[in-house]
């Protein structure tokens, strides 16, 4: 720790910040080795964790427009990571689904950084892995509640 930085109960900021450059700067490699924008990269997380969404919900979710989202579902589904189908709720309404299919350069990055992650995560104790878990989930919650708030007061 930097004893500049130094509190108790806190990390050094800047392996705070390294840790997320990192994070980024991978998956964006991992969207560029399948031809993807960072932003298709993620509309196909969204579909994949929070399963079928409009193509006006996607937008929304990501700060697009209208006719942006449909462009994007359109790529997404040229790619084969998508499809559209029938809300099962509203046979009206068109819904784009995650197909559960990868790039396999997607997929070959995945693994390389799955497998030592999951040694390192293996080498905790149970009290360390639910601290994980316990900043996992308040990071995620924050962060996307903080972009809905950035994205609301546009």
């Amino acid at each position: 720790m930097n004893a500049s930085n130094e509190q108790a109960g806190e990390l050094d900021p800047a392996l705070y910040r390294r840790y997320l450059a990192a994070l980024t700067l991978f998956h964006q490699a991992a969207a560029d080795s399948a031809g993807l924008s960072g932003t298709d990269y993620q509309a196909s997380n969204l579909l994949d964790l929070d399963g079928p969404m409009t193509s006006g919900e996607l937008a929304r979710r990501l700060g697009l427009s209208l006719a942006a989202g449909s462009r994007l579902a359109d790529r997404l589904i040229e790619a084969g990571i998508a499809r559209r189908s029938h809300d099962t709720s509203d046979r009206r309404r068109v819904v784009i689904e995650h197909t559960g299919a990868l790039p396999e350069s997607i997929d070959h990055a995945l693994r390389r950084v799955r497998e030592p992650i999951a040694r390192a995560l293996a080498a905790l104790s149970d009290e360390q892995l639910s601290g994980v878990g316990a900043y996992l989930t308040a990071a995620a919650d924050t962060y996307a509640e903080s972009a809905r708030s950035l994205r609301d007061s546009e």
